[in-house]
């Protein structure tokens, strides 16, 4: 089994190629975007992948919507990096339920297989969702039944922190829920490398 590698990043990609060993270049990626379907502007989307590909990445989108545990692990296969991009974390987390996406990401983590979390992205693959209430909108997925994470880290990512406008925000879900859940708040420019069972919150600036 291979020691667990992950990258969770906030907002910008600078850590992306140290995170994959250098040159992305021929690297297969698979892109998941499902997180940014509530939104009509999702140009946000369209960036991450834009600069995915300029760095070499040989991507293949991949949805989660409709899919079920087996049509994932036929169609992530052969890829080296999954991607999931921002967006709505519980919308995000609907169709991860739904489809197995937890279940099957686990086991491509185990086979070496490198995983990038993109805010959204980020904030699923923690214990709990709930932080993130009051900084996203649980009404984009009205199916959602519970709020726990797919649990492949034992903390969770608060994206975008730093801005002076929403920081009250941020300090009251700091505030509420330290001391039960461990919560690492990330600047755009900042990820957490996890590897194994240790992490590290690193540069990421582009």
């Amino acid at each position: 089994m291979a020691s667990r590698d992950l990258l969770l990043v906030s907002l910008n990609l600078g850590a992306v190629s140290e995170f994959v060993g250098g040159d992305p270049a021929g690297k297969r990626l698979a892109f998941v975007p499902d997180a940014g379907v509530p939104y009509e502007d999702r140009s946000f989307v369209d960036r991450d992948r834009s600069l995915l590909s300029r760095m070499g990445f040989d991507l293949l989108d991949v949805t989660l919507d409709g899919k079920t545990a087996e049509q994932l692990r036929t169609e992530l296969a052969d890829v080296d990096v999954v991607f999931v991009a921002g967006g709505n974390s519980f919308y995000l987390l609907e169709k991860a339920q739904a489809s197995g996406f937890g279940d099957v990401l686990g086991e491509l983590l185990d086979h070496g297989v490198k995983y990038i979390g993109a805010s959204a992205g980020a904030i699923l693959v923690g214990p709990d969702l709930r932080p993130v209430s009051t900084l996203d909108d649980p009404a984009a997925a009205p199916g959602l039944e519970s709020l726990r994470g797919l649990g492949l880290v034992d903390f969770v990512v608060l994206p975008h922190y730093g801005n002076e406008k929403y920081l009250p925000e941020y300090e009251a879900v700091i505030r509420r829920y330290e001391g039960e859940l461990t919560l690492v708040p990330l600047r755009n420019d900042q990820a957490v490398w996890v590897r194994g069972e240790k992490y590290e919150v690193t540069d990421s600036a582009e």
